[in-house]
């Protein structure tokens, strides 16, 4: 490869100054679409994708195996024992009812009106499931594979309505009203519920349930968490390299972004070092990482993973 020559003039000097206005009114559009994040039919799209995972799971694996993990889902299970007559989707459209009921006289309507949508078509889908797939028992005949994914679909289907800033309604509306109207710690009410559900499995199926229920519980905790995390991750990178100004251009100009340059001395060397940082996605980082090699094979890259970006360019908390 021929050798590159460094650039003579002032890496820190702003990109901008060399755009057209052209140039520059693309990189407005693209940054502010970016932070503008969904729109109206995608965020439609979404929500209704994390709610139809959390009713499959509820129909295919939770119900047939009597997994009440907690929530309006947990009761409607543990009820629909108590009551076999009903299905759990009649025991879900009357408690979720009943929140949306609640949340529309303690709260703001404003506040509510999506968690009250989620509830509305939560209970809705879990009817549609039960009629689509009238099954009484496990599909898979392992209840420990049954488990795993009545974990992992809702966890999925939270991890998408909580990107884009809705909720599943249900026990998310007694969270609300609590929050506005008493001084009482939500995380612990909460759990204290999910508990009780808990309990009162372990008493109708044994406790054999009981414990694959309490497991259930605790994961499901974990697994939404590590699901936000993944679906939020970007990557904080830095570079430090021979030839910053051609890198700055090739984040600007080629991967649409922005850059922080900055100044540095080498604590070994005591050279002076132009040092890049900026904030991509993976697939973004991956293109960083190969440019830079291509053009300075000895330059030093360091790429480590954020949970979550605050700021123009990045939607950040919705």
């Amino acid at each position: 490869m021929e050798e590159k020559t460094a650039y003579e003039g002032d890496p820190l000097s702003p990109i901008c100054e060399d755009q057209t206005d052209e140039e520059g009114r693309r990189a407005d559009e693209v940054s502010e679409r970016r932070t503008a994040g969904y729109g109206k039919l995608p965020f439609f799209g979404m929500l209704n994708l994390g709610l139809v995972l959390t009713a499959f799971a509820i129909v295919v694996f939770k119900t047939p195996n009597h997994l009440a993990f907690g929530g309006t889902s947990g009761v409607a299970v543990v009820l629909s024992t108590l009551f076999p007559q009903l299905p759990v989707s009649a025991f879900m459209w009357v408690l979720n009812l009943a929140l949306v009921a609640l949340g529309f006289v303690f709260l703001d309507r404003r506040a509510v009106l999506w968690s009250a949508f989620a509830s509305v078509a939560l209970s809705f889908y879990v009817s549609l499931f039960e009629w689509l797939i009238p099954i009484q028992s496990s599909v898979t005949g392992d209840l420990a594979l049954d488990v795993c994914f009545a974990v992992l679909l809702p966890a999925l289907g939270s991890a998408l309505v909580f990107d884009i800033g809705a909720s599943t309604g249900g026990t998310d509306i007694l969270a609300m009203i609590l929050r506005r109207r008493t001084d009482i710690e939500i995380g612990k009410a909460l759990f204290a519920v999910d508990i009780a559900i808990v309990c009162a499995a372990a008493v109708l199926y044994g406790p054999r349930t009981g414990l694959w229920c309490i497991l259930g519980l605790v994961a499901k905790t974990f697994v939404v968490d590590v699901a936000i995390e993944s679906i939020r991750q970007r990557k904080v990178c830095q570079v430090i390299c021979r030839y910053p100004h051609d890198v700055e251009e090739f984040i600007v100009r080629t991967l649409g972004r922005t850059a922080t340059v900055m100044t540095g001395w080498g604590a070994y060397s005591g050279k002076k070092v132009i040092i890049l940082n900026t904030v991509l996605t993976r697939r973004e980082a991956m293109e960083l990482r190969l440019y830079v090699r291509s053009i300075d094979p000895s330059a030093f890259i360091t790429i480590t993973s954020s949970s979550e970006i605050i700021g123009r360019g990045f939607r950040g908390v919705n």
